[in-house]
């Protein structure tokens, strides 16, 4: 680590350097087997977790609550902002703003409805998923404690 006595880089100013290791320290083996203790302590981590992740797949409650308020605010926003352009467009003032938001909101409330049939299929899926794989254990074990291969 190198610094200078301004703490700011100048050609001027003398340059002092720390050095906290040294070449001599660390052996190409050391490092080695340093690699190999981080690599078996992530294998561990990893299986001690368990089960099958689906970290991007799972909707955390607050993800799928904001996703459903877009669509519903982005469909009553379409539809506004169509009903006042038409209104303009043709001179009728209110008739067509509120005849658009009408259908920007039903269109926001199918689009979220279908948003969220599609969540309880997945969530079913999985459940269906991981059931499967409690089953396959509890047959494996039982195979094991009778003798049987599995």
């Amino acid at each position: 680590m190198c610094f200078t006595d301004a703490h700011a880089p100048s050609l001027e100013t003398p340059r002092r350097c720390l050095w906290l290791v040294s070449d001599s320290d660390h052996t190409s083996s050391d490092h080695k087997r340093r690699l190999a203790r981080l690599t078996n302590r992530i294998t561990q981590a990893k299986s001690a977790q368990g089960g099958a992740n689906h970290g991007g797949e799972h909707y955390s409650q607050a993800q799928l609550a904001w996703r459903m308020v877009i669509e519903l605010v982005s469909g009553l926003g379409i539809g506004l902002g169509i009903g006042i352009g038409l209104d303009r467009l043709f001179g009728t003032t209110p008739v067509l703003l509120v005849v658009f938001v009408l259908l920007g909101f039903a269109a926001g409330v199918k689009v979220m409805m279908r948003s969220a049939q599609e969540v309880q299929q997945q969530q079913q899926g999985w459940e269906r998923h991981e059931g499967q794989e409690a089953q396959e254990g509890q047959e494996g074990r039982e195979g094991q404690s009778n003798g049987k291969p599995h």
